[in-house]
C-alpha cells in the first residue's frame, strides 16, 4: 500500500508539472465561431444569379407573348430558385429595386396561377422585373 501511495504522488506530481508548464497561450482556445467568416461576409449580388435572373424572365415573357402561359408558369417557377441566390445581396445595394423586384415576382406569380391570366399585365410586370434587375447589375 505504501508503494501505491508513493506512485500516486509521483503521477500527481508530475501532472501538476506538465499543466504548469503549458504556456497559457496554449492552455485556452481561440474565440472563434465555425461561421464567423460566412456571417461577417457582405451580401453581394452575383453576375450569374442576375443573368440566370434575366434568362427566366426572358423565356417567361417569351412563353406569354405567344399565349402559352403554361410554359410561362414552368419558366417562372424557376425565377425563385435564382432570386434566393442574389436576393440579399440586391437588398443590401438598393432596396427600392428590391421591394420593386418583389411586388413584380408576386404580381407575376398571382397572375399566372389564375384560372385567365391577363396577358398585358404579365408582359408590363415581365418587362419591370427585367429593367430592374439590369439596373441593379449595372450599379
Amino acid at each position: 500500500m505504501k508503494g501505491f501511495n508513493l506512485i500516486s504522488s509521483v503521477v500527481g506530481i508530475s501532472l501538476l508539472a506538465l499543466v504548469g508548464c503549458t504556456s497559457p497561450e496554449q492552455a485556452t482556445t481561440p474565440d472563434i465561431t465555425p461561421n464567423a467568416s460566412v456571417a461577417s461576409a457582405p451580401a453581394t449580388t452575383s453576375t450569374t444569379g442576375n443573368s440566370s435572373l434575366l434568362t427566366i424572365v426572358s423565356k417567361t415573357k417569351t412563353a406569354v407573348t405567344s399565349g402559352d402561359f403554361v410554359q410561362a408558369k414552368k419558366e417562372f417557377d424557376k425565377f425563385e430558385d435564382a432570386w434566393k441566390e442574389v436576393e440579399d445581396g440586391i437588398k443590401a445595394k438598393s432596396s427600392s429595386n428590391y421591394e420593386t423586384i418583389e411586388t413584380n415576382l408576386d404580381e407575376v406569380t398571382g397572375e399566372l396561377k389564375a384560372s385567365k391570366p391577363q396577358k398585358e399585365k404579365l408582359i408590363t410586370a415581365l418587362q419591370s422585373l427585367e429593367k430592374t434587375i439590369t439596373a441593379v447589375s449595372k450599379t
